[in-house]
């Protein structure tokens, strides 16, 4: 794949596209073309590498390179060097399917946990990793590889500009980028069901239906940059982080590349690729070499190689999918909307209760776009992004309901009934539905185990930080442990065994919600947000929130002082006092050069800047927090030694 860079190369491209509609048209109105038996399920595994720090780690080729001789696995790149993932073989959707989708899953991962431990790294399941920095999206982080390279091209080329995200949930996200290796911050755990043609109006519209509450049950994704944001904030990141949108001057009608859809199905696979092809500009193009019309002619499936990449230029959390296997073209419906782990068997689980939903959920609603407005529909999956079992659903005869007995009064009985019809198992049917129904009536997702531990770290030691690190670590050992979300306990600060200052950051540290003054505000003004505020020290910034200087506490007592005793006329503004071009610090310096500057000046305060503007500021104050957690971790540490010596 490549960047379609020339109007001419856009329009050949988009030639194959259309050819290769045809070619699908003409392929769902003729006999025996795709596979309807046996109907087969399979998975993508995303995850993240990450250090022994808790933070993201990008080294996926050097991982990659330790597995490559590995015949059984199936392990690729992602957007981002601090992130892998591995395709599943699919299986026949039966008997013990589950559990072996489970077994050859956790045989996959403890294959990449264990290539990374070789090489001083870890892994971890999660849908945004609670310890991602803003350094840690730069493009140095993208894998060197040409469709990565494309795609940034393409984003780039379709968007221009900055990169905004605005995502308002407890705390309020909001934040300026200079990539698309945004998207990289999601992980997610996707599902195939292989369907029929036939069948794929009424199948792809349930997965339209059951995907609210689905993700309702499974939402893992709280927070991003240290923010507490939805419940499953993969779902406004992934929108936002490869929009190619630009803000218009009227009410013009424009979807995203991330998209929930527009409207019910109505015919045929086929409405929604010419729907994708009509509303979305073609990124990437490819060589293509096929002769569809030749190769139909001749009886052989074509792969219509040209739909395919554009098709994967357009991200639907329920993603239309064609493939060829052995000779035999096949349709798939993809689920995209759950986040990765927290365990293996949580993700088994998840995948149990949407699969049983699929096969049975049509019994009961036949045509589910005369029951129900689409835009319910679309608002319910919105809405359990956002609050996930704390959301209240609208459902079919304008009833209002809340996740929880949505889930465990209708869903459950239906999905355990589609999973008996399709002659799962009934030991995998109790085992992984049990989940489902446990978690969601003790009501642990993964979101809420992390926000709970996020509000008791954080009242015990506030250190967002350190915070955000523990909690990692205690996901990376109950994802060990395997036992599901439902029953994990409590994160600890004595998790932390490794943890080390000398690999953090300013913007770690850094206080981001400054106070600041211009310069020719009144020095009355500053002294009392000085006071107001029990604050030391006030940057001095311009109308664009560039750094011009600093005030000091001292300065302003010196200043009222010298006033009151007449030495000197009175001070009126900030610029009469204010340190001009103060010594200031990026955010991605580290911590240890941030105290070695201000021992060496003997001042108390460094601005922090990024581009010319003010970011933030890091003062005495937090280098005395970042004192005292570091003597509470060698305490930890300490005992964490003496019991082990004890033992």
């Amino acid at each position: 794949m490549k960047l379609a860079d020339s109007q001419e190369e856009v329009q050949r491209f988009m030639k194959y596209v259309l050819k290769d509609l045809r070619a699908l048209d003409r392929m769902l109105n003729e006999e025996d073309w795709f596979e309807t038996d046996p109907i087969r399920i399979g998975a993508e595994q995303e995850l993240c590498l990450v250090d022994q720090q808790a933070k993201a780690w990008p080294h996926n080729m050097e991982v990659l390179e330790k597995l490559q001789g590995d015949e059984n696995g199936d392990f690729t790149t992602e957007y981002a060097k601090y992130n892998l993932e591995i395709n599943m073989e699919p299986l026949e959707f039966k008997g013990n399917c589950l559990s072996k989708m489970e077994r050859n899953l956790q045989q996959q991962v403890d294959k990449v946990r264990t290539a990374a431990n070789e090489l001083g790294g870890e892994i971890l399941l999660t849908g945004i990793l609670p310890t991602i920095r803003k350094v840690d999206i730069d493009l140095k982080n993208q894998t060197p590889l040409q469709r990565y390279r494309a795609l940034t091209q393409a984003i780039n080329k379709l968007r221009g500009g900055d990169y905004d995200l605005r995502i308002q949930g407890m705390d309020e996200l909001l934040m300026k980028f200079d990539s698309p290796l945004l998207e990289a911050c999601n992980t997610g755990f996707q599902v195939h069901l292989q369907v029929g043609p036939e069948e794929f109006v009424p199948k792809y519209n349930i997965a339209q239906l059951v995907t609210a509450p689905v993700l309702a049950s499974t939402v893992g994704s709280p927070i991003l940059f240290g923010k507490r944001l939805w419940d499953e904030t993969r779902i406004a990141l992934f929108q936002q982080s490869v929009d190619t949108r630009t803000v218009g001057d009227h009410l013009r009608e424009s979807s995203p590349r991330v998209t929930f859809g527009n409207e019910w199905v109505d015919k045929s696979i086929l409405e929604i690729f010419q729907e994708d092809t009509a509303r979305y500009r073609v990124m990437l193009s490819s060589e293509v070499t096929e002769d569809v019309e030749k190769l139909l002619d001749e009886g052989t499936p074509p792969a219509l190689r040209a739909l395919q990449v554009h098709n994967g230029t357009v991200y639907r959390w329920n993603r239309p999918c064609y493939g060829v296997t052995d000779g035999k073209a096949h349709l798939r419906i993809e689920n995209r909307v759950c986040p990765s782990g927290p365990t293996v068997t949580d993700e088994v689980a998840n995948s149990a209760f949407w699969l049983g939903l699929m096969n049975k959920m049509g019994d009961y609603h036949p045509n589910v776009a005369e029951e129900m407005d689409f835009d319910d529909a679309r608002m319910n999956f919105v809405a359990a992004s956002k609050m996930g079992l704390d959301t209240k659903f609208r459902w079919f005869n304008d009833k209002r309901i809340n996740a929880v007995d949505l889930i465990t009064e209708e869903l459950l009985p239906i999905a355990r009934e589609g999973l008996q019809e399709a002659n799962i198992d009934d030991s995998d049917i109790t085992d992984y539905l049990d989940i489902i129904e446990q978690r969601v009536t003790i009501g642990q997702t993964p979101s809420h185990w992390i926000l709970n531990n996020y509000a008791s770290l954080m009242k015990e030691h506030g250190s967002k930080e350190q915070t955000l690190a523990a909690i990692t670590t205690a996901m990376i050992k109950n994802q060990k442990k395997g036992e599901p979300v439902h029953k994990w306990g409590r994160a600890r600060m004595e998790d932390l065994g490794h943890w080390k200052p000398s690999s953090l950051i300013v913007e770690e540290f850094m206080t981001t919600d400054l106070f600041t003054v211009q310069k020719d505000d009144l020095l009355e003004f500053t002294a009392n947000l000085i006071d107001w505020r029990r604050i030391r020290y006030v940057p001095v910034e311009d109308d664009k929130k560039h750094l011009i200087g600093l005030v000091t506490m001292r300065m302003v007592f010196n200043a009222y002082s010298k006033s009151v005793n007449h030495d000197e006329e009175v001070i009126e503004t900030v610029e009469d006092i204010m340190i001009e071009n103060p010594i200031t610090i990026h955010p991605e310096a580290s911590i240890m050069e941030a105290m070695e500057i201000m021992d060496s000046q003997q001042i108390g305060c460094l601005p922090v800047v990024k581009n010319n503007r003010l970011v933030g500021i890091i003062t005495e104050q937090n280098y005395m927090k970042i004192t005292r957690r570091l003597l509470k971790v060698l305490d930890l540490n300490n005992e964490s030694n003496e019991e082990s010596d004890d033992k």
